[in-house]
């Protein structure tokens, strides 16, 4: 039988093979004291055995249906997400007999703070615009996750520097909110562009790119 790393391993080349453009694992217990959980109020899952299994996709700015949002439906891209996570859980079950299931994205409906779980995971890193930069892909990537009882050990980290060090600020200069005014990201202004949107009744969303499209990582 397959040791639980080497599990991991497998199911991260899983999700690469249904699709997946970045994969990576954490200890779930990693989430408890992460920042966004201590700046919400530790609200989410709070899972401190097992492991995540993150999952992205990367959100060509070419195929700007991926990100069309749709009341009760969320988006394509999510959607996709969501298939390969279940075809892993599935894949996890079947082949290794391991407890795993699909995460919900709300954190409202028991998700967890994906953007963090990225980072942990050793997938990219937190960049100024409040995106995670992944390598080879910027701020176009989306997450998802699955939980599987398996112990994981701490990942490896792709960058050690800074990956807006030399940037002058694409992000902060292109958004139409002006979530940045102070200095730091203003979730509250941002999210209020992405509430009116939701509230207009438009059906299909094509929610604000701004700051991500702006942002040269990965081009």
């Amino acid at each position: 039988m397959a040791d639980e790393m080497e599990i991991i391993r497998s199911a991260l080349r899983r999700a690469r093979e249904d699709g997946a453009d970045a994969a990576g694992a954490l200890p779930a217990a990693n989430l408890l004291d992460c920042p966004s959980a201590a700046a919400d109020g530790w609200r989410g899952a709070r899972d401190e055995r097992g492991a995540y299994i993150v999952i992205g996709l990367y959100h060509d700015p070419g195929k700007p249906e991926l990100d069309l949002w749709e009341p009760g439906r969320g988006t394509p891209g999510d959607r996709i997400l969501a298939g390969i996570g279940k075809d892993v859980v599935r894949w996890l079950q079947e082949t290794h007999g391991t407890s795993a299931r699909l995460i919900p994205y709300q954190i409202e409906d028991g998700g967890i703070y994906l953007k963090d779980a990225a980072c942990l995971a050793g997938i990219g890193r937190m960049g100024r615009n409040n995106l995670v930069i992944v390598p080879s892909y910027g701020p176009r990537v989306r997450f998802r996750a699955v939980w599987a009882d398996l112990d994981c050990p701490e990942p490896d980290r792709p960058w050690a520097e800074d990956p807006c060090r030399d940037c002058p600020g694409c992000c902060i200069s292109a958004c139409p909110m002006d979530a940045f005014a102070s200095g730091r990201y203003d979730r509250e202004r941002c999210m209020a562009r992405m509430n009116a949107d939701k509230a207009s009744g438009r059906g299909r969303i094509d929610h604000c790119r701004a700051c991500e499209l702006a942002c040269r990582k990965g081009l």
